[in-house]
């Protein structure tokens, strides 16, 4: 029997085949860990604390294809991280000469949390790049659908007439809500150097006049920002990262729960471009994108909590606040990767059908615009006679099955009102308009 990767994704569906999956693997983790540990290597020779041929020695070796993950895994069990058995696998890879200069005068902390760096740095260009898919296509249906009407839904009942323009303008503020957190974190994720407590005073005993300079040219090594501090247990980077990740999620979830939404069958206002099927029932075409995306807002909040409750790590390296954050900061790199391509999909193949959204202004016999009309009659006949007035017929349109346009005509004192002006819910859609057509000029 053929064993499969162990993080294929087989009830992931969600991020399974993904381009944030190939970013997130193991393989492409353990890659990250051998960049840390080769920049390192180029740092200390550019400043004359290891041989040029030192830097090369370990570049060339530090090829994740060389190494044996499953073997890893299981050897960090030892040392309660996968950088302990990877200095020892590298330095051998390396040969005698140039094997002492493997990791010198870093802590696995350094490692591990620069290859986390560059491991989320990687992810979020691609979910960058899914955000961009999104807002154009949002932005498309918005100006598209600028002045198609639909019923507003307020506490799941119709409220008042709002656009479908308007709607997609919305979704697509989220998306460059999203886009642009996660552009600050993206641009503001550094590089960790500290050695063993954060005092790099292993770099001084191997000679360096300046430790505290390391660090900058480490970053720069690896095209990562400089940090302040070492922040072994100063983990606002990570942090940062819950918060952007479970912004995007939910700016994602709630396009994705306005479509689930609106593609009830009994709704049917939009649909998705290409619906999943059913193992039972061949009639269906379900709205997986959808629900993928929404259920990766569901566990994303859960996932950033684990991050947030990770903050309070004691001394200058804790013991297990450090080691439970990588698997849900992994999980919501993949979560978010996932919904990102789903969204990115969902939004370019979304079905609007206008000739629904405008039956179902109907669907309340002319009371959507109730607002309106209490607004114009008060004037007329005064606040109270308007109220009475409005709250008889609206009575009466459900008991007698007629439409609000028509009992109102048959009220002598409104004879001279232009009532298929008032009572036509695609005239009362307010600044809808302008409020797409501001919300598109956003870049």
């Amino acid at each position: 029997m053929t064993s499969a990767p162990p993080d294929a994704g087989l009830l992931a569906p969600g991020w399974a085949g993904s381009p944030a999956a190939a970013t997130t693997g193991d393989h492409a983790f353990l890659q990250a860990l051998l960049d840390a540990e080769a920049a390192l290597t180029r740092t200390l020779a550019a400043r004359g604390l290891a041989p040029a041929e030192a830097a090369t020695a370990v570049t060339e070796a530090a090829d994740a294809g060389r190494f044996d993950v499953r073997s890893l895994a299981e050897r960090a069990r030892a040392g309660g991280n996968p950088v302990i058995p990877l200095v020892a696998d590298l330095t051998k890879a390396v040969g005698e000469e140039y094997g002492p200069f493997v990791h010198r005068g870093a802590t696995s902390q350094d490692i591990m949390d620069t290859a986390t760096m560059l491991v989320a740095g990687r992810t979020l260009a691609l979910v960058l790049d899914e955000l961009g898919r999104t807002e154009r296509a949002l932005a498309r249906l918005a100006a598209e659908h600028r002045d198609t009407a639909m019923p507003g839904r307020t506490l799941t009942q119709h409220a008042v007439p709002t656009t479908f323009g308007l709607k997609a303008a919305g979704w697509r503020s989220l998306a460059l809500d999203a886009r642009d957190r996660v552009t600050a974190v993206r641009d503001a994720l550094p590089a960790q150097l500290g050695g063993a407590a954060g005092t790099l005073a292993a770099f001084q005993a191997y000679g360096a006049a300046d430790p505290a300079a390391l660090p900058r040219a480490y970053a720069r090594e690896l095209g990562l920002r400089e940090p302040g501090l070492p922040w072994h247990t100063l983990r606002t980077p990570i942090a940062d990262l819950a918060g952007c990740l479970a912004f995007a999620a939910g700016a994602l979830g709630k396009i994705a729960e306005d479509v689930l939404t609106l593609s009830r069958t009994e709704i049917a206002e939009v649909t998705e471009g290409s619906g999943g099927g059913s193992s039972a029932m061949p009639h269906k075409a379900n709205p997986v994108r959808s629900t993928l995306v929404a259920a990766a807002a569901r566990r994303a909040p859960q996932l950033a909590a684990t991050l947030y409750g990770s903050l309070a790590a004691l001394d200058e390296r804790p013991a297990g606040a450090w080691h439970a954050e990588w698997e849900p900061l992994r999980d919501l790199l993949r979560l978010v990767g996932g919904a990102a391509r789903d969204t990115a999909e969902l939004t370019e193949g979304l079905r609007v059908h206008a000739d629904a959204m405008r039956e179902h202004l109907g669907l309340t016999h002319g009371l959507v615009v109730s607002e309106r009309l209490s607004a114009e009659l008060a004037p007329l006949l005064g606040r109270a006679r308007a109220k009475e007035l409005l709250t008889d017929l609206a009575r009466r349109t459900y008991g007698e099955h007629r439409t609000l346009r028509e009992l109102l005509a048959e009220e002598p004192e409104l004879k001279d009102l232009d009532l298929d002006r008032l009572t036509d819910p695609a005239r009362y859609t307010g600044a809808a308009a302008a409020l797409t057509d501001r919300a598109l000029e956003r870049r």
